[in-house]
Order: structure tokens, then C-alpha cells, then sequence
């Protein structure tokens, strides 16, 4: 029988799991957690859209060895990752995504999937990520993506959590945009029982420019965890985050955002923006943003909100002789429009779109 994971923890030096006591797993289910149940198995991947590039081991070795170590999971997954690679060359062009596909579907099971992804300068092309499972298996999922823009590289990425609502999913992003380039992080999250998602987005080179962007939507007794960090080291820099979610039934979700201006950053602007939707008594949301500025000659701003559907704009479609339910499922589907709007890949929107108005159906029901 193979080792669980917990066995695999007590051989890293007796690393311990996190503690909801400390700051960036505060208001999380961590305490929740029994490594003992899940035994790393592999997962199934596949890749589309990439068979014209050429692998480059040296320099996916040097894009892991950069990314930072938080917790036990990271070094979980320095043991156990499945690494995908996509090496796009300097002043390449791809018209169409480059998806990726993992699927886990053994019960008690846990996968580490990690993504290397390094566009060449002046290149531009999408990536898209999706994590599904097969419905009802317990299961961890453990991905890790490390993102690096080269100068006046165009590089969006997309995560699909289609995940069955019995799945964990512990998620580490760390992107990277060198001078002029232009990130963009996007993330739809429907599925999990707890999925966390942590992003470090730096922009590292003067005038790059980072964005994110996410949905999600949490029923049930789903949670929705989200930790972000605008990070500006170089001047002259931009970042904008907007990142909107509803919760409903018992569900919850957490958002906490740090921008970080450092103190060569003059010159740099940042905006982050979290909004929130409570669509039933017992759904909680929770919403923290926070500002670092380390210098002055910048631009920053903050925002959240957490609260129910406008009752202005349901009161107008009622007047208009729209159902209360349908008005509801309306104001609730133009809340996700403009970070619909916003995804590289404009061919999912529909089917993003009647996802969440399928979780919608047990709202209005």
C-alpha cells in the first residue's frame, strides 16, 4: 500500500500543516484537513494546442527553483508534481489557447499538478488551465503555476475550477512580468468542497503591467478562498484586480488582497476591487483589503463590498413585468457580466455562463 501524504509530511523534516491562527490561513477550513486520507497517486493530462513548441529543461528548472515556499504544500509538491512546460519563443504569436486539461478521478487520492509557463519577448499567446474530477470522489488537488512574462511579452492564463464539491484544492500562482510585458491572471471557480487559491503577481520590469480577475460562485457548504499580492518592485508599473463572488445556502468565501508598493516603485499605479454577493441568510462572505506603500508618486486604491442582490435594480425588472426569479437570476448573471467580459477566451463565456445560472436554478428554486 503506498504511503499517505502525511506519511510523505513526517519525512520533511516534521513539517507541520498551517495554522488558521496565523494571518494569510485565517478564516480558512485548514484545521479540517487529514493528510492521513489521501495517498499521492498521478492524475490525467492532457495538452492541446502546444505540439510546435519545444521543451526547455533549463529553463523550467530555473522558473521552479524561483518560486517561493510558503507551507508544507509547497514542498509537497516539490516531491510529487506533475510538471507541464510551455515555452513560447521570442515574437511568437498563437491565435488559439494552449489548454490544459487535468483530471482526477480516484477516491482518497491526491495530485500535484505544476505548470511552468515562460513567453519569450514580444510573444503573445493564452493559456487556458482546467481541473475537473470525476463527481462524489473525496480527493486533494495541489496545482502550482509559475508564470514568467519576458519584455513586451503578452501572457493571459485562465484556471477552470470544474472540481466535484467533495474535492480540496490548495492552490499557489506566482507570475512574473519583466519591463513593458502585460500579464493577465483569470480564475473561475464553481467547483470544490475547499478551494484556495493563492496569487503573487510581480511585476518586476519598468511599465509591465499585471491584472486579475475571478468568479466564483459557492453553494452548498462550498468555500471559496482567496489570497492575492500586487506586488510593484520596479517603476512605473500597473496592476488591476477585480475579482467578484455569490455565495448561497451555507457557503462561504474569503478574499484578502495585499498591494505592496515597494520603494523603487515610483511612479506605479494599482487598484484592487472585491465584490461580494450574500444570497442567503446563512452564506457568509468575508473581504479584506490591504495596502503596503512604500514611497510616494503613486496611485493607489482599495474597494469592497459584501452584501444582497441590489434590491434597486430587481424593483425596475419586476416593474417591467419580470417574474421576482427570473428579476433575481438577471441581476445576479449581469453582476459576473464584466468579469465575463473580461476572460481571455471569449468562446467559454457561454458555458460559464450557464454554469452559474445552473447553481442559480437552486437559488430561485
Amino acid at each position: 500500500m503506498s504511503s499517505t501524504l502525511l506519511d510523505v509530511a513526517d519525512g520533511l523534516n516534521g513539517a507541520q500543516l498551517p495554522s488558521a491562527e496565523s494571518e494569510v490561513w485565517r478564516y480558512s477550513r485548514i484545521a479540517e484537513l487529514d493528510l492521513a486520507a489521501f495517498r499521492p497517486v498521478p492524475l490525467t493530462t492532457t495538452v492541446t494546442g502546444a505540439d510546435s513548441l519545444a521543451a526547455s529543461p533549463e529553463r523550467t528548472a530555473e522558473l521552479v527553483a524561483s518560486m517561493e515556499t510558503h507551507d508544507v504544500f509547497d514542498e509537497l509538491s516539490a516531491v510529487h508534481a506533475q510538471t507541464v512546460e510551455i515555452h513560447v519563443p521570442a515574437g511568437k504569436v498563437l491565435t488559439e489557447p494552449i489548454v490544459v486539461t487535468h483530471v482526477i478521478s480516484e477516491d482518497g487520492t491526491a495530485a500535484f499538478p505544476r505548470l511552468v509557463v515562460h513567453g519569450g519577448a514580444d510573444s503573445e499567446f493564452t493559456v487556458v488551465e482546467r481541473f475537473e474530477s470525476a463527481p462524489g470522489i473525496r480527493a486533494l488537488i495541489v496545482p502550482r503555476l509559475v508564470l514568467h512574462a519576458s519584455q513586451a511579452s503578452r501572457v493571459s492564463y485562465l484556471a477552470l475550477n470544474l472540481l466535484a464539491d467533495t474535492v480540496w484544492q490548495l492552490g499557489h500562482q506566482q507570475a512574473t512580468g519583466e519591463r513593458d510585458s502585460t500579464t493577465l491572471l483569470a480564475t473561475v471557480a464553481l467547483g470544490g468542497d475547499y478551494a484556495r487559491v493563492r496569487t503573487d503577481a510581480r511585476v518586476v520590469g519598468q511599465g509591465a503591467t499585471t491584472k486579475q480577475v475571478a468568479l466564483y460562485y459557492a453553494d452548498g457548504h462550498q468555500m471559496h478562498d482567496f489570497r492575492t499580492l500586487q506586488d510593484h518592485i520596479a517603476p512605473k508599473t500597473n496592476s488591476d484586480l477585480l475579482f467578484k463572488g455569490a455565495v448561497q445556502d451555507q457557503a462561504k468565501s474569503v478574499y484578502t488582497g495585499l498591494i505592496r508598493i515597494r520603494e523603487d516603485a515610483k511612479g506605479s499605479a494599482a487598484y484592487q476591487t472585491n465584490r461580494n454577493l450574500t444570497l442567503s441568510e446563512g452564506a457568509w462572505a468575508e473581504s479584506v483589503p490591504n495596502l503596503d506603500i512604500r514611497t510616494n508618486d503613486v496611485k493607489c486604491s482599495h474597494a469592497s463590498t459584501v452584501g444582497p442582490i441590489d434590491d434597486e435594480q430587481r424593483f425596475y425588472l419586476e416593474s417591467r413585468g419580470i417574474p421576482p426569479q427570473v428579476a433575481e437570476r438577471l441581476v445576479v448573471l449581469g453582476f459576473f457580466d464584466d468579469v465575463l467580459g473580461a476572460l481571455p477566451v471569449g468562446s467559454l463565456r457561454d458555458d460559464l455562463r450557464a454554469r452559474v445560472a445552473a447553481k442559480l436554478e437552486g437559488w430561485t428554486s
